[in-house]
């Protein structure tokens, strides 16, 4: 077959195959989020429609696309009916390049990384577009609180995942002894499957960069849920004070967009993560030699691409669970605690990580050696981190600012109190007879 059909084929495939896993997997994550928190709540959630519930997966989708589209007057009409539009296509586009199998994902694409970052940057434009569209106090409000989280977190977040990018520049083929060929190595991927492929080489398939980089997927996992407007980083959409945020003037088909963007978003976030440090779709049965030699070509590769498929998800899965997890467990916070934890807290984090695992990397040794100082010195940095989390960032039960910050303010109070008290003592008896 001719090589621009196979490649036409393989797209198709690959976008039905994206669209149709968002749209059922939005679906299935509400109806999992009630069940889960009513789980954790003590609650039955839903039971009435199907076994356990579970027909709400469909009814609450046909609901909202039944339901009246409201449009409250004086709003900016073209950029009110354009923001769901705008929040919306970058989650559809990233699911194009998710690495789901070594067929379903688009592979030609060697900067999927670059990619799914620069995409992941858009939302923030159609969040903020539909605060400032509704003409609505709380929903401007909800988007200015979006665009200042979602833009600070996307920088730790990106750095996060160079640590990633440096393993596979240690980790490749010819990047053995101390006078490697730096031709072939020492540059590293930003590829998708170039990263999967990584964690599964032929005499370590099990060396996730989980277990070199443990504090880079923890710092992503963070920044993802900031990035996606959950718990504790809801602010954008806080019903306490903001009754709904940004969606609160929005009903309907495009209320609906910003809700399965929001899940879709989720989803995306548990993929990279998956791709990036759990090893994609490596797993017990995804040997595709045992496969096509028992099979033959064409039927080895379809199933060894469905078990592909069945890790991938899976560990996807585990990852969208902690999502609902945290959602029943966390408060929210405030919005200086959440903008201090991000500038002050996860970029110096994450540089120093830069810093040391760059360092460690590139010293004079064979590359297992440098390989396991390395990830001991970054499990230590992570054991360090969540030791000293609560007294650094002040988000702690017992107090809400750190030390030194408490100090700070306490110094200031009294010479506020000082000068107060100054201000109103009466004048000296001379002073009055002059």
């Amino acid at each position: 077959m001719n090589d621009v059909v196979q490649n036409i084929i393989h797209f198709v495939i690959t976008f039905l195959f994206a669209v149709f896993f968002l749209m059922t997997a939005a679906s299935l994550l509400v109806w999992s989020e009630r069940k889960v928190q009513a789980f954790m709540q003590d609650r039955w959630g839903p039971l009435h429609y199907g076994p356990q519930g579970i027909l709400l997966a469909i009814l609450d989708p046909m609901k909202l696309l039944l339901k009246e589209d409201l449009k409250p007057k004086g709003t900016d009409s073209i950029v009110f009916r354009i923001a769901p539009m705008v929040f919306f296509a970058p989650v559809v586009t990233a699911f194009v390049v998710l690495p789901f199998s070594p067929y379903l994902t688009a592979s030609a694409l060697g900067t999927g990384i670059i990619y799914y970052v620069a995409l992941s940057s858009i939302d923030v434009v159609g969040i903020f577009m539909a605060g400032w569209g509704s003409n609505n106090k709380y929903a401007l409000i909800g988007g200015l609180r979006s665009a200042a989280q979602m833009i600070s977190y996307e920088l730790p977040l990106v750095l996060a995942l160079v640590g990633v990018v440096m393993l596979t520049s240690v980790v490749g083929q010819d990047c053995v002894g101390t006078q490697a060929n730096l031709n072939t190595c020492g540059v590293g991927s930003i590829s998708f499957t170039q990263v999967i492929a990584a964690q599964m080489r032929p005499g370590v398939p099990w060396l996730w960069f989980v277990l070199l980089q443990p504090l880079g997927l923890a710092v992503y996992y963070i920044c993802g849920l900031a990035e996606t407007n959950r718990t504790p980083f809801d602010l954008p959409e806080a019903e306490s004070e903001l009754v709904a945020g940004y969606l609160t003037e929005y009903s309907g088909l495009r209320w609906a967009m910003f809700f399965l963007g929001e899940y879709g978003n989720m989803t995306i976030v548990s993929a990279v993560a998956t791709a990036l440090f759990l090893g994609g779709w490596s797993g017990p049965g995804t040997a595709i030699d045992f496969w096509v030699g028992l099979l033959g070509p064409f039927w080895g590769n379809v199933v060894f691409n469905i078990i592909a498929v069945f890790w991938f998800v899976t560990k996807m899965v585990v990852l969208l669970l902690v999502f609902q997890w945290i959602r029943a467990t966390l408060p929210r916070l405030r919005a200086d605690q959440l903008m201090r934890f991000a500038w002050l807290y996860l970029i110096p984090l994450t540089l120093a990580n830069i810093i040391i695992t760059g360092g460690l990397l590139l010293l004079p040794l064979d590359r297992p050696v440098r390989m396991g100082i390395s990830a001991a010195a970054n499990w230590l940095l992570l054991i360090l981190v969540l030791v000293t989390f609560r007294r650094v960032t002040g988000l702690s039960a017992a107090s809400t600012i750190p030390s030194w910050l408490r100090r700070q303010v306490a110094t200031t109070a009294a010479a506020k109190a000082a000068a107060t008290r100054a201000a109103q003592s009466p004048e000296p008896a001379s002073a009055g007879r002059r």
